[in-house]
């Protein structure tokens, strides 16, 4: 079943900045799934028209995790979701970076293939059990592997890593979640 299929209405949602502070608790009034729409009870007065927003949806058995951006229709303001995955609980931290990084070999049913010319992609954030970046003009589908190749404070690191979830961004890229594999 897709994220989007669920019924949010009356589900308790937290929403952010896009930078991760934490704006408010509220509840979906009204979820039109139709049109990815989700009235809010309490709309945060920092958010204006046009702006993108993290939204975390607590749904059982896991949260829901969406990019929205703040819409308005005749007065009245409405969160339009756009592609969402259910939240994982991580075994491990998180830490936000913002560096390039090289695909360069990709592995296919236990064969590697060298790419011609690497992939660039750029790092959004890194753990000891995965990575999430984003790849411009380039895409991957759940389950690839590949190595990628990125420099971290000064330490050069080549892992191996499978695609386990993509987020498309409205700006022709993808985020994708990948673990190390290897």
């Amino acid at each position: 079943m897709s994220v989007l299929a669920a019924d949010y209405s009356g589900q308790t949602i937290l929403i952010y900045d896009m930078d991760g502070n934490h704006l408010i608790d509220t509840v979906v009034l009204t979820h039109n799934k139709t049109e990815k729409q989700l009235y809010v009870k309490n709309m945060p007065p920092r958010l204006k028209v046009n702006e993108d927003c993290k939204l975390l949806i607590m749904t059982s058995p896991a949260p829901c995790e969406y990019v929205g951006k703040v819409k308005k229709v005749g007065g009245e303001l409405y969160l339009a979701l756009f592609q969402g995955q259910v939240k994982e609980t991580r075994a491990a931290t998180r830490y936000k970076v913002n560096t390039p990084a090289a695909i360069d070999l990709y592995i296919c049913e236990g064969q590697e293939y060298k790419l011609y010319s690497p992939v660039k992609v750029s790092l959004l954030n890194i753990s000891t059990s995965g990575v999430r970046f984003r790849a411009p003009f380039y895409s991957l589908n759940d389950g690839d592997q590949f190595r990628i190749n990125m420099t971290i404070k000064g330490n050069k690191k080549s892992l191996v890593a499978e695609t386990i979830n993509h987020l498309d961004n409205e700006t022709a890229t993808t985020d994708y979640g990948c673990r190390f594999i290897g």
